[in-house]
């Protein structure tokens, strides 16, 4: 699994021109997967993304997490994460896991991240998206199961 997280002062998602999504400061999460991903790995992202401190405290340090802020999060589907640009101009989506497996594995990760009492909002997967945000920073981090 990948996810992209930028931390945000708010974000919000559209389908059809009808906000599905928002929220204020906290996380934006654009979230990928393989055929190869797994529940585990769902767990594992779900627990090092909604446990990083990255928000500031009052000497400036990166020192707070999303739970002392009352961070919210959004979490939208993006197969494109594991786009490949090797050859020729047009990227291969061949990694991306199909709908019968990223389907569950994004509900899962949704669910694990509201277990922890976060506040979610979701996009709508497989959905011609309009994703806004306003970027906190910027700060944004690229993190992937492969390397926890």
């Amino acid at each position: 699994m990948r996810a992209v997280l930028t931390r945000v002062k708010s974000a919000s998602v559209r389908v059809d021109g009808q906000t599905i999504g928002q929220i204020g400061p906290g996380f934006m999460i654009l979230l990928g997967m393989t055929h190869e991903d797994t529940e585990a790995q769902a767990v594992k992202l779900a627990d090092k993304l909604t446990g990083l401190r990255i928000f500031e405290d009052e000497n400036g340090k990166m020192n707070r997490g999303l739970e002392a802020v009352d961070g919210q999060i959004l979490v939208i589907s993006q197969f494109t994460l594991y786009g490949n640009c090797k050859k020729g101009r047009r990227p291969e989506f061949l990694s991306a896991a199909r709908p019968e497996v990223a389907i569950p594995l994004y509900e899962k990760f949704v669910q694990l991240c509201r277990d922890k009492g976060f506040h979610v909002e979701t996009g709508e997967f497989g959905a011609d998206m309009e994703v806004e945000s306003v970027n906190d920073g910027p700060l944004t981090l690229v993190v992937d199961t492969d390397s926890l």
